[in-house]
């Protein structure tokens, strides 16, 4: 399984309903796609203050690469993301991805 963790540095006033209808976007995206196991956004808590720069994130959970690289090519999700990019400070510099190949333990 990949965790797609997605991180972003939102400014201060950043556009509520803007964000809420782009992480809505890419849930439904999910939902739609094939070798999408799940996804889930929300606020940067962070309770070990390592990383205040970055408010809010999501994490997408697929099958393998393959799907995630069919989620990555598709339109919506291109679409979406230029959305991101352009709530996000610094543009696509205030976005920080890791994928991560989970592995059962």
């Amino acid at each position: 399984m990949i965790l797609h963790s997605v991180y972003l540095r939102l400014p201060q006033g950043t556009d509520a309903t803007e964000l809420s209808e782009v992480m809505a976007g890419l849930n439904q995206l999910c939902r739609d796609l094939a070798g999408c196991a799940g996804f889930q956004h929300g606020p940067n808590r962070d309770y070990e203050e390592k990383s205040p720069d970055y408010p809010y994130g999501f994490v997408a959970q697929f099958r393998d690469r393959d799907a995630l690289a069919l989620y990555a090519e598709h339109p919506e999700h291109k679409a979406l993301g230029a959305r991101l990019v352009a709530l996000c400070d610094g543009g696509a510099e205030g976005i920080v991805v890791y994928d991560l190949e989970a592995v059962a333990s």
